[in-house]
C-alpha cells in the first residue's frame, strides 16, 4: 500500500485502520495528552500541541513613553522655546533663545538661586533660592510674588499625581509637603541625613528616592505614609549628585562625583547591582530624548559620558574644548541639542547629541547652574524629569 500509511508492517496497518473505523476500545501504546481545558486539542503521541494558549504578552515598560520628540503637551501650545539658567553669582535667571543662542533677557530672583524646575501643570517654572521659591509665568517671562518657604529649599519635586509639591530643605533636614500652586505648608517629613541633593520617583509613583550628598545615603520616602522606610549608605567615600529611574523602572542611575562615576540601585531592596565609570566628577545624568542612553556630565574631566542604557556601559564620550566644566543640563524638545551649564566659568554649552561637536559656548553669569530646556515633551513635569 503507498502513500501515507506506505512502509508499514502489515500488522500495524490493520491496528491504524481498526483505530480509524472505530475509538471506543483502541488504546494508543503511548498516551494521549488532554489541553488544560475541555475544548482544547488533543495532543497526539506527546507531542507538540498544534497551537497552544499563551497568557497575554506583557508590555515593557517605558517610563519616559510619553517624552519622546513632537510629543507637547496641550499646556504648552504657544509657549516661546527658551533655555532657563540659574545664575547662582548674578541673583537672578538668564533666559536664552535657542534658535539664535543668545541671551535675550534676564529675571532678577532672590539671592543664589540653583534650578529653574517647571510645576506639574507645566503652567509655572520655579526658582528656588536663599529666601525661598520664586514663580515665573514661561508664556510671558514675567516673575510672580515670591513664597518664603524655607531657609534655602535645596531642590523640589512633584508628586506623579500632581496633589502635592515636596520641597527639600535643611536645617533640620527634611521634606516640606506643600500645595504645588499656593506652596502653603501642609505637612514636614524628618529626613535621617543632610543636604538631600537630588531625588526621583518609583515607576508606581508610590515611593521618592532621594540622594544626601555628604553622607553618602540613599533614603526611601513611602509617599501614602509619609515616612522613611529603608536608608541605604554607599561604599565610602560617595558623594552624591543626580538620580534618574532607568526607562523600565527597575532601577536608578545615582551619579557619585567622589568615585567618579554612576551605580545602578535596585528600585525595590534600594541595594548597588553594579558601578558604571565614566570619569572625574560625575555629576548630572539626562536621559537622550528615544530614552536610549544617558547623558553623563563629568565636572572635573571636562567630559560628557554616554551610557548605552541596554549594555549597561559608556559607549562614546564627548570632550568639551579646553578647561570645560559641565554641571546640570536638558535635551531640546527635539532631541538635537544637549544643553548644559558651566559653573566654574559662568557659561552654558550647546552640543550637538548627534556628533558631540560643541555647538556654541554662551556666557550666563557668575555661576551658571540648573538649566531648564522649556518646553519639553511629556504629560506633565516631576521637577527634573518628565513623564
Amino acid at each position: 500500500m503507498a502513500g501515507a500509511f506506505g512502509g508499514l508492517p502489515r500488522g500495524a496497518l490493520a491496528i491504524a485502520a481498526a483505530c480509524l473505523v472505530t475509538l471506543t476500545g483502541c488504546r494508543a501504546p503511548i498516551p494521549f495528552h488532554g489541553g488544560p481545558r475541555r475544548d482544547a486539542p488533543v495532543l497526539g503521541f506527546g507531542g507538540a500541541a498544534p497551537y497552544v494558549s499563551l497568557p497575554p504578552a506583557v508590555p515593557r515598560r517605558d517610563v519616559y513613553a510619553h517624552t519622546r520628540s513632537g510629543m507637547l503637551s496641550r499646556a504648552v501650545r504657544r509657549v516661546p522655546s527658551r533655555v532657563y539658567v540659574a545664575d547662582a553669582g548674578g541673583a537672578a535667571v538668564v533666559v536664552i533663545d535657542p534658535s539664535t543662542y543668545r541671551v535675550v533677557g534676564r529675571i532678577r530672583v532672590g539671592p543664589h538661586p540653583s534650578f529653574v524646575l517647571p510645576s506639574w501643570d507645566l503652567k509655572t517654572l520655579w526658582v528656588n533660592d536663599a529666601r525661598g521659591l520664586t514663580p515665573i509665568n514661561p508664556r510671558t517671562g514675567r516673575r510672580g510674588r515670591a513664597r518664603p518657604v524655607a531657609a534655602g529649599p535645596l531642590t523640589m519635586a512633584f508628586t506623579p499625581n500632581g496633589r502635592h509639591a515636596l520641597v527639600m530643605a535643611d536645617g533640620p533636614p527634611r521634606i516640606d509637603v506643600r500645595d504645588p500652586h499656593t506652596m502653603r505648608l501642609r505637612r514636614s517629613i524628618p529626613l535621617p541625613c543632610h543636604g538631600p541633593a537630588a531625588a526621583d520617583f518609583t515607576a508606581d509613583g508610590d515611593a521618592l528616592v532621594a540622594g544626601c550628598a555628604t553622607s553618602g545615603q540613599l533614603i526611601r520616602v513611602d509617599l501614602r505614609h509619609a515616612e522613611v522606610t529603608q536608608i541605604r549608605r554607599l561604599s565610602p567615600p560617595a558623594l552624591l549628585q543626580d538620580i534618574k529611574l532607568a526607562p523600565d523602572g527597575t532601577f536608578f542611575y545615582v551619579s557619585d562625583m567622589a568615585r567618579g562615576g554612576v551605580w545602578t540601585i535596585d528600585a525595590q531592596r534600594l541595594r548597588p547591582t553594579a558601578f558604571i565609570p565614566t570619569g572625574a566628577g560625575a555629576h548630572g545624568l539626562i536621559p537622550s530624548r528615544d530614552g536610549r542612553v544617558l547623558y553623563v556630565t563629568n565636572q572635573s574631566d571636562g567630559t560628557i559620558s554616554l551610557i548605552d542604557v541596554a549594555a549597561g556601559q559608556v559607549v562614546r564620550q564627548w570632550p568639551l574644548p579646553g578647561d570645560g566644566s559641565p554641571d546640570m543640563g536638558g535635551v531640546s524638545a527635539d532631541g538635537a541639542v544637549l544643553w548644559l551649564s558651566g559653573r566654574r566659568h559662568g557659561v552654558v554649552y550647546a552640543v550637538s547629541t548627534a556628533t558631540g561637536r560643541l555647538i556654541r559656548t554662551i556666557a550666563a553669569g557668575r555661576g551658571a547652574h540648573g538649566v531648564c530646556v522649556f518646553p519639553q515633551p511629556g504629560r506633565h513635569s516631576l521637577g527634573h524629569t518628565y513623564r
